[in-house]
């Protein structure tokens, strides 16, 4: 007896389903670690803006109040703690870079992430931030308060 089976050309049904199939699984993974990776390697921001910026009119804010301003790309705080007497810090936690915010029942600065608290000076005074918020100088110029950054000197 001869073997009469004609030898296949091209794929046959099997390995085209196994393509199918592989390719299709190469995609979903590919589709769950792209954005994973997008999530874990930001891309590059830029700074926005340069050293000074007008954070608030004279009159905006009362005493024992705060007000949240955009310092380049970041935001900042404004304090005024007296009559006259205002204070500007980053907003960005230390610890995690959530945004801070001023309690004015405690007169002291919180990062609600993981309850930090900083003091008046931008001091770090309990919960996980490791150091001080970036202290910003603040100078009254007609009607606008200007924040700028601190010259190292």
């Amino acid at each position: 007896m001869e073997n009469t089976a004609v030898p296949e050309v091209g794929p046959t049904r099997r390995r085209v389903v196994e393509l199918f199939l592989g390719s299709s699984m190469f995609a979903s993974l590919v589709s769950f670690v792209y954005p994973l990776l997008r999530y874990l390697v930001p891309p590059p921001v830029a700074d926005l803006g340069g050293d000074e910026v007008i954070a608030a009119k004279v009159g905006d804010l009362k005493l024992n109040a705060a007000k949240i301003f955009r310092f380049g790309n970041r935001p900042g705080l404004l304090l005024r703690i007296g009559e006259g007497e205002y204070r500007a810090f980053s907003a960005t936690c230390t610890h995690l870079s959530c945004t801070v915010q001023y309690r004015t029942d405690l007169h002291e600065i919180w990062c609600a992430c993981h309850n930090g608290m900083y003091d008046l000076n931008g001091r770090n005074v309990s919960g996980p931030p490791p150091r001080p918020l970036e202290k910003y100088q603040v100078h009254v110029r007609g009607e606008d308060l200007v924040v700028s950054r601190k010259r190292e000197a």
